[in-house]
């Protein structure tokens, strides 16, 4: 029986999705994105945001307990376990991106995660069981973000994560449930009710807590919707429902189940190679390159003393213009802080944004000579901008150069293997090399693990015990 409305479809399709429908690109790009997302909340878990949210929930309390990512000894109750890792995800701003713009994995996998660790011992979870309900929590996001024009550009007014994060975590949950339809329909409505979060509080430690909250709160949505709770049954189609955040909301229905195809297949994501905003990356890549025609002729010393002015052409985006940035969240989120570090330094790295570095004074010297510029053709979206550095020197003499699209973009996507580095880079902070291996060797099979706990064990830590119950899994 069709669907009659938009809200109905979506639950018929979050229901019906099994995992013959998953494509092998699919499978891989979406094992790629949980593999980065693993290993950059890891690397969040050394975070002060991290560690305020961590002690704010050891308040809770349960029989049931799930694991907290690079933690043996500190388990809590699923909900707050997908938050506290939400918020280590979004921590430095270094979890992957997609177009239209949001922040997918993070939103998604610490709920699934967290969650699979909940069900009875008997009743087992696999990697592919995992897979599935991760990808609909993905697909969910994309497919509601695909109903607004200007959802396409860089956002303006709230975090995307938290309306379409939140969807798609109980979406993903609601599927790892095994919810019927109506029930589906439920954990949509349930979690509109959470949605949303104003932008005015990017470039502090409040924002990482979007991410949390969508995971948490997707999650306790499917839980509600599990147990029957009701809400408004056509929830995304609605100018009152999902509508009341975007002013040119046009819902649409699915494909069909026969011939599903996935916007994961059509659209990979961006991974970061620093944990900044994903428009600071184009910046980083004009930067560097301009540095190096700079030091060619300075005997590789960049000329400090001779810079004019460094002009960033770049879009408008206002919550990314930071000419002066004084903490690492700011710097994060500031145009010109990523131009002066990549001219100074060549790259940018989780180091850039260490106290010491925001604050030195060639550094502050720099930011006080760069200005913005925004052509009228350079459009806030990560699909089409780009971003020209130009060096003026005193002697009137100019150094410039262009990024129309940075390594890690998913035009340029990552090699697997500077993928794998940036997750061993990152993970190796907090867990042993063995746990570290492991989660690797895990995610790349993850479609032929009968038991995902292995990889909550491995998050934990733990790594003599679980190679040897991973080899009895697998």
């Amino acid at each position: 029986m069709l669907a009659k409305t938009v809200t109905g479809n979506f639950a018929n399709v979050i229901h019906g999705l099994n995992a013959n429908h998953l494509t092998d690109q699919v499978i891989q790009r979406s094992k790629r994105m949980i593999l980065d997302t693993l290993g950059v909340g890891l690397l969040g878990t050394s975070t002060e945001v991290y560690h305020k949210v961590k002690q704010y929930s050891k308040i809770y309390s349960s029989d049931i307990s799930s694991t907290i990512w690079g933690h043996l000894d500190f388990r809590l109750p699923p909900l707050y376990a997908a938050f506290v890792n939400g918020v280590a995800v979004h921590s430095m701003d270094f979890d992957d991106t997609w177009h239209p713009a949001t922040h997918p994995s993070g939103a998604v996998l610490p709920a699934v995660i967290a969650l699979s660790e909940a069900f009875p011992q008997k009743k087992k979870i696999s990697g592919l069981d995992l897979l599935l309900a991760f990808n609909v929590g993905i697909e969910v996001q994309g497919r509601l973000l695909r109903f607004s024009n200007e959802a396409r550009n860089i956002p303006k007014r709230f975090h995307p994560p938290t309306v379409v994060g939140t969807m798609g975590s109980a979406a993903a949950c609601a599927k790892l449930l095994a919810l019927d339809q109506a029930k589906c329909k439920n954990a949509l409505a349930i979690a509109a009710s959470y949605a949303g979060a104003p932008l005015a509080n990017a470039a502090t430690q409040t924002k990482p807590l979007h991410i949390g909250n969508a995971a948490k709160h997707g999650l306790e949505a499917a839980c509600l919707a599990s147990q029957d709770l009701q809400g408004n049954k056509q929830i995304l189609d609605m100018e009152s429902g999902m509508g009341a955040f975007y002013t040119d909301y046009s819902p649409q229905s699915l494909p069909t189940l026969q011939s599903y195809a996935w916007l994961l297949d059509q659209q990979d994501v961006a991974i970061k190679r620093f944990p900044a905003h994903l428009g600071t990356h184009w910046v980083a890549d004009a930067a560097s390159s301009a540095r190096r025609k700079l030091v060619e002729s300075s005997d590789h010393v960049l000329p400090l003393d001779k810079i004019e002015k460094v002009i960033v052409k770049v879009p408008e985006v206002k919550y990314v213009n930071r000419p002066n940035p004084n903490s690492e969240h700011e710097a994060r989120h500031s145009f010109q802080f990523v131009a002066c570090s990549a001219l100074l330094d060549g790259s940018m790295s989780v180091q850039s944004f260490a106290s010491e570095n925001i604050h030195r004074p060639a550094l502050r010297e720099l930011l006080c000579k760069t200005q913005l510029e925004h052509p009228a053709d350079n459009k806030p979206s990560f699909e089409s901008l780009y971003c020209e550095v130009t060096v003026v020197l005193r002697d009137g003499n100019t150094i410039s150069d262009r990024c129309d699209t940075f390594y890690g973009h998913w035009r340029k996507p990552l090699e697997k293997e500077d993928l794998e580095k940036k997750f061993q880079s990152n993970a190796s902070e907090v867990l042993p090399p063995e746990a570290t291996e492991g989660i690797i060797e895990t995610v790349y099979n993850l479609e032929k693990v009968k038991d995902c706990s292995i990889l909550s064990m491995f998050l934990s830590g733990q790594s003599a015990r679980a190679l040897s119950e991973k080899l009895r899994l697998l």
